[in-house]
């Protein structure tokens, strides 16, 4: 990894970033997560995320050290990325079927007002994929959760060439559990 590069991995949550963090890890990339939020039932592999996943408030008012995890992945989701400091950055963005989203939060979070929030979803979405083609100081590669858990090894090999050939490809392919994918909505 070079170190003049933060490392992110981004999307609405349950959009696959903790699939996507998984890969990562197990393609021997530096991954930086606590155990701040343990696996459970909607995450068995884990969340590999800081904090959590409550660093935007730390983004928000500029006190999230950026520098001390240049040259490893952390996970920021889609909001986040709106208070991300000046920098070099090269994010993988995972987009997942919006219905599929929002049942996968229902499973965790109880009923949601789909005519209100699924509008919200897609404006966000919206919003992030503008400002990563927006600014100058960030690459980034689009992923689609299905798309990965359909052909793994393509879908990680095109990471792979995003991330300059590191990648253990057939390590990284080992974390994808097609058995995970629990919430499946034909297009």
């Amino acid at each position: 990894m070079e170190d003049e590069y933060n490392y992110i991995v981004s999307g609405l949550e349950r959009s696959g970033t903790s699939m996507m963090m998984q890969i990562l890890y197990r393609g021997g990339f530096p991954v930086a997560f606590d155990k701040s939020r343990p696996p459970n039932e909607h995450n068995p592999k884990g969340y590999y995320e800081l904090e959590g996943g409550k660093i935007i408030n730390r983004l928000m008012d500029g006190t999230f050290p950026m520098e001390k995890y240049r040259g490893k992945f952390i996970k920021i989701t889609a909001y986040g990325l709106k208070f991300l400091p000046k920098g070099k950055y090269k994010i993988i963005y995972m987009v997942r079927n919006i219905d599929e989203i929002m049942d996968s939060m229902e499973k965790m979070s109880g009923p949601i007002d789909r005519e209100v929030e699924k509008p919200l979803f897609e404006k966000l979405n919206r919003f992030a994929m503008r400002l990563l083609e927006k600014r100058d100081d960030i690459e980034y590669i689009v992923v689609k959760y299905n798309d990965v858990i359909k052909n793994p090894k393509k879908e990680i090999e095109r990471v792979n060439e995003f991330l300059g050939g590191r990648l253990d490809v057939d390590s990284a392919v080992q974390a994808v559990d097609p058995k995970l994918y629990r919430n499946v909505r034909e297009k």
